[in-house]
């Protein structure tokens, strides 16, 4: 690989190199690493998981390189992206959102539903089979398949690997909690789910146990599981943990006494408390998503995220209530 590029190179300009999925190249690492010495070069390096910057990559190219993670469609890009009529209302758009997430390739075909299905699946399968258990030489891919299923099926649910070894067994798949552990990680290696820990607010540190897990694309989620709408709730919180992801927050659970939050999203320099909700119109629920925040002691901003719009735009005791469309439009 490096002698081909060099008989492309010139030596009195600026190179520009871009290698896609260069990490099935075996020693890329020496090559990217030569080339950078040997010429003028603005070098680009693409993979599709984590493998990438764990290798020695590291070693080679110490403070000399720039990682951008890459997300599916923001539901802003979405709006950019595919070209609705103008008559459309802007909860439609947001409902198609919901159903179709945002892998580009795939979100044009919307339309026709057998082809989106198609190019989902393909994607689904060819992260799934090449970069998961094709890498990681997994043996019995039908177990992989099912955990990740039960994490799909739980999204936005408080799990452990020995809550999801204790149910495959009782559905007779007997399986131990180690292994589980292990190919969640896998599966999180690969960028297909994502996990967020919790964190004690009062005693300000992370918890070792019972974390939560989403998925990186609802379209994904909704062609394997179906789409149902008795869900919305936790598609709802999967969407916000990567709009606070895109917006460069570190994202956890937070957990004060017996009362949960649903995110704590935090900079060097910041920190918002947020729950996701479908509707406050129920006076119980209203009083339990409220009850959450007030159990805060501190003047970091707190949020409510919910559908409805007859409360968006208010402060109840000094917690924000903002419809969760509006919120997604807002300028990072």
């Amino acid at each position: 690989m490096y002698n081909q590029i060099k008989e492309k190179t010139k030596r009195k300009q600026k190179n520009y190199i871009l290698l896609d999925e260069v990490q099935r190249v075996q020693d890329w690492e020496k090559c990217v690493n030569a080339l950078h010495v040997d010429f003028d070069t603005d070098i680009y390096i693409t993979g599709s998981n984590a493998y990438l910057l764990s290798s020695e990559l590291s070693t080679y190219l110490s403070g000399r390189y720039i990682e951008i993670k890459m997300l599916p469609l923001s539901f802003k890009e979405f709006l950019d992206f595919y070209q609705f009529e103008s008559n459309v209302p802007m909860d439609d758009k947001f409902t198609r959102y919901l159903k179709y997430g945002g892998m580009p390739s795939a979100i044009l075909l919307g339309d026709t539903n057998n082809l989106y299905e198609n190019a989902i699946k393909g994607i689904y399968n060819t992260v799934f089979m090449k970069d998961v258990i094709d890498r990681n030489k997994v043996v019995d891919s039908s177990l992989l398949e099912k955990i990740l299923k039960f994490l799909m099926n739980n999204i936005g649910n408080v799990v452990s690997s020995k809550k999801i070894a204790d149910f495959l067994t009782s559905q007779g798949t007997k399986v131990t909690h180690n292994t589980v552990l292990n190919y969640l990680n896998m599966l999180e290696n690969a960028y297909i789910i994502y996990k967020a820990q919790r964190y004690d607010i009062k005693g300000k540190e992370l918890l070792k146990t019972l974390e939560k897990y989403y998925i990186v694309d609802m379209g994904i989620r909704n062609t394997i599981l179906g789409f149902r709408d008795s869900d919305y709730g936790h598609i709802l919180e999967n969407i916000v943990y990567f709009e606070l992801l895109r917006n460069g927050y570190e994202v956890t659970v937070g957990k004060t006494d017996n009362l949960e939050v649903d995110f704590i999203a935090t900079t060097s320099v910041d920190k918002k408390y947020y729950q996701v909700t479908l509707s406050l119109l129920e006076e119980e629920t209203r009083k339990r998503e409220l009850r959450s925040l007030k159990n805060i002691n501190d003047n970091y901003e707190k949020t409510i995220l919910t559908l409805d719009k007859i409360y968006s735009g208010t402060t109840e005791e000094g917690i924000k209530i903002i419809n969760i469309v509006d919120f997604l439009l807002k300028d990072a």
